[in-house]
């Protein structure tokens, strides 16, 4: 199953805007968040209705039919694994025209007892990202009449895997202990590409994997923002800029952390592109509600009234909306997961005779990424990498 072009722009497009008011070192997944927005905005009314269409970029009336093709498309994509539940108090009665927009299966009991509530809404995280995230991140009270989350989780192997080496790197705050590099040479070299934007160049390096889930690697100029340059990731999946791929650049220094030279061999070799980066794991929590204009979520936090007449009679508000989410690059692949839930309260001397062409291209300071299902173009996850991992000081495992 395929997912419509405008549904596709309209999650992209909240990547954009969330990496826009994004802090540095974190990882965050749009994707997770806009079906749960779209069945919350089926099922609002008034200003918090509006809002949530304005956020989802599309008509509320729309929102369900979007957000269960979404996840039926995300769902079929090798390497990929999503969920949506629903827990209500029994109390609660759901409108059946609401509640038929959501998976048949989705649908469990809150008892009231946060305690106990909290361990049933943690299982079934832990089962529905692999272990990958460990608790739902959802604040629970009394109160709470209603939960809706949703788990992503991506596993890729690199169809060309990486070399762990000790990263090389004039950054300061990198240089100032080991870190883990990767390293690999190719011949592909369109796999590399330079954009210029308003705000300056963006160096973009596609890593392919082995089930159409890749992660796109993006440098921009030192003065950019995170907003900036994962911004112009987004631009780039929607064919607003031109790139510049690696085959048609000139030598130089011709984007940020990238060079074409010359260079001798002692035998004949084609071009190559040779790529160097960094290992990183990352975390990172984010609260929805802090962000709430982003999210289209200022009326519906508003408990002193209800804004969701089209799920439940009971006057229903947003008591806490939230995200918790990990990504891990490393040699051999790319693993990331996403789990948001919204509570409703209340890298002798030869003979060199021979020249060829060399790309280096080298993500050795922060820089931004983008997991990206490769026919839609759908970003999964994103992120801004400022902590890579260390340098093992007594070497690894072959994890091969």
């Amino acid at each position: 199953m395929g997912i419509a072009m405008t549904t596709v722009r309209a999650v992209n497009g909240l990547t954009a805007r969330w990496a826009g008011v994004s802090q540095d070192g974190t990882v965050f997944s749009a994707a997770g968040v806009w079906p749960l927005l779209a069945h919350l905005a089926d099922g609002a009314e008034g200003a918090a209705r509006a809002e949530l269409a304005e956020t989802l970029g599309l008509p509320a009336g729309q929102a369900t039919d979007a957000a269960r093709e979404l996840l039926a498309a995300m769902g079929a994509m090798r390497g990929l694994d999503t969920a949506l539940g629903l827990w209500t108090k029994r109390t609660l009665e759901l409108r059946q025209e609401w509640e038929a927009g959501l998976p048949a299966d989705a649908h469990g009991v809150l008892t009231g007892d946060p305690v106990g509530d909290q361990q049933v809404l943690d299982a079934w995280t832990v089962k529905r990202t692999g272990g990958l995230i460990d608790r739902m991140p959802v604040t629970l009270t009394e109160d709470t009449q209603m939960v809706l989350a949703s788990a992503l989780t991506m596993r890729t192997q690199w169809l060309s895997p990486f070399h762990e080496v000790a990263l090389e790197t004039a950054y300061e705050p990198w240089a100032a202990k080991p870190r883990l590099g990767l390293w690999r040479s190719s011949v592909v070299l369109d796999r590399v590409g330079v954009v210029d934007t308003p705000a300056g160049h963006v160096t973009e390096l596609k890593v392919l994997g082995n089930n159409a889930l890749d992660v796109h690697l993006l440098l921009g100029e030192e003065d950019m923002t995170l907003g900036q340059v994962l911004g112009a990731g987004v631009d780039i999946l929607a064919g607003r800029y031109a790139v510049v791929p690696g085959p048609r650049l000139p030598y130089g220094n011709v984007g940020p952390g990238l060079r074409v030279e010359k260079v001798r061999r002692t035998r004949p070799a084609p071009p190559s592109l040779e790529v160097t980066t960094v290992a990183y794991h990352m975390n990172a929590s984010h609260d929805l509600l802090k962000l709430h204009r982003l999210f289209g979520l200022t009326t519906a936090r508003d408990a002193s009234r209800g804004h969701f007449s089209g799920i439940s009679d009971l006057p229903l508000a947003i008591g806490s909306a939230e995200q918790s989410t990990m990504a891990k690059f490393g040699a051999l692949g790319f693993e990331a997961a996403a789990v948001t839930a919204f509570g409703a309260v209340a890298g002798g001397l030869p003979d060199l005779r021979y020249v060829t062409t060399r790309i280096s291209a080298a993500f050795d300071r922060p820089f931004g990424f983008l997991a990206v299902h490769r026919h839609t173009r759908l970003v999964l996850t994103a992120g801004w990498v400022t902590d890579p991992l260390p340098f093992p000081e007594h070497g690894w495992e072959d994890e091969r």
